[in-house]
């Protein structure tokens, strides 16, 4: 059974949730908090496999509560967001990077049809994310495998990352230098509506530019460009393609399908794939390596879930494969062109 927190000063919204829960068979609400101070106190006295926590609230607000959590007894956080306005999806993604796994948006009150999508959506994360172990511990600055030669010089970083994906890519991007030689192009899977604010909060967290990519973009040095959402992204000719088709491992935008795009640039090309359930991703993270590209893949014990990152190692497709601290460094080394005085 799947025990749950609820953290959410809306009565409502609790017996709502509540509602949902009820139609299963194994997620169970073990308690109710109305206020951030009380989901501090019952998240150690429960030891809940999941909170679900909102962010405004009395006393002490979400934020501050997930900080607490996550020092004193860390547990998977469901964040669910109010609305989707600019100061409440960056309050969404400033959780994340205090230790929240995911978030996703509250119904918008439109019917019942939107609510049963809903209630499926969020059964479906609470099995998902529950089954997370959540710790603190130590980085490890230790390759999992031989450091294969990779030449430098290379003009392009894919990134593609689900699951606990939105902290590890800003990670990453984080410390790239601000004069980075290379166009980085990220697909993270992330609930409806919120790529534009996970791209507004990459952009104020880094040195590049970061903004959404938009349909005929030309590929610039120093610009981060992040998938929309439900549109795949795609390179053909220098330039962004944009596209509706069909989902890829059940994902719009797919990270196979932009990997798929960049093989034809050969040695141009540095695939990255983190965290994240399912395995979109390895296909085409093997076939950038078999075309001459360089790859690396999260380790197991930096990933929230070892999934994608798994897959490409069963498929050998990651010349390298780090923990999460030290991808940057190695990411850095592939950019610098070895060639020049």
């Amino acid at each position: 059974m799947i025990k749950v927190l609820l953290a959410d000063d809306s009565p409502l919204v609790r017996a709502i949730l509540k509602d949902i829960f009820a139609t299963t068979d194994d997620i169970q609400v073990v308690g109710e908090a109305a206020n951030g101070l009380e989901a501090v106190d019952l998240s150690g006295k429960l030891r809940p496999d999941l909170i679900i926590m909102d962010l405004m609230m009395p006393v002490l607000d979400g934020l501050a509560a997930i900080e607490s959590i996550m020092s004193s007894s860390p547990t998977p956080i469901l964040v669910l967001s109010g609305t989707l306005d600019d100061r409440e999806v960056n309050r969404a993604f400033a959780a994340i990077k205090k230790g929240a796994l995911d978030v996703m948006s509250k119904p918008d009150g439109d019917g019942l049809a939107n609510l049963s999508v809903f209630g499926a959506s969020i059964i479906e994360k609470v099995r998902l994310l529950a089954r997370i172990r959540v710790i603190r511990r130590p980085f490890r600055h230790r390759e999992l495998t031989a450091p294969v030669p990779l030449a430098g010089g290379r003009k392009i970083l894919a990134i593609g990352a689900s699951t606990g994906g939105p902290k590890a890519v800003m990670v990453i991007v984080k410390q790239l230098p601000p004069d980075f030689r290379g166009t980085v192009l990220i697909v993270q899977h992330i609930a409806s509506g919120f790529a534009r604010g996970f791209a507004q909060w990459l952009d104020g967290e880094c040195p590049l530019n970061v903004r959404l990519a938009v349909e005929g973009d030309l590929l610039k040095e120093g610009e981060v460009l992040v998938a929309p959402t439900d549109s795949h992204l795609m390179v053909t000719e220098g330039r962004v393609r944009l596209t509706d088709g069909s989902p890829v491992n059940c994902c719009r935008p797919s990270v196979d399908v932009l990997f798929a795009s960049l093989v034809s640039r050969g040695e141009e090309v540095v695939g990255v794939l983190l965290t994240g359930m399912g395995k979109d991703g390895a296909k085409g993270l093997r076939s950038i390596k078999e075309h001459g590209g360089a790859t690396i893949v999260q380790d197991e014990q930096s990933c929230a879930v070892f999934g994608m990152p798994k897959a490409a190692i069963s498929l050998a497709a990651a010349d390298r494969v780090l923990p999460l601290d030290a991808i940057p460094a190695a990411i850095i080394e592939l950019f610098t062109n070895i060639t020049e005085e």
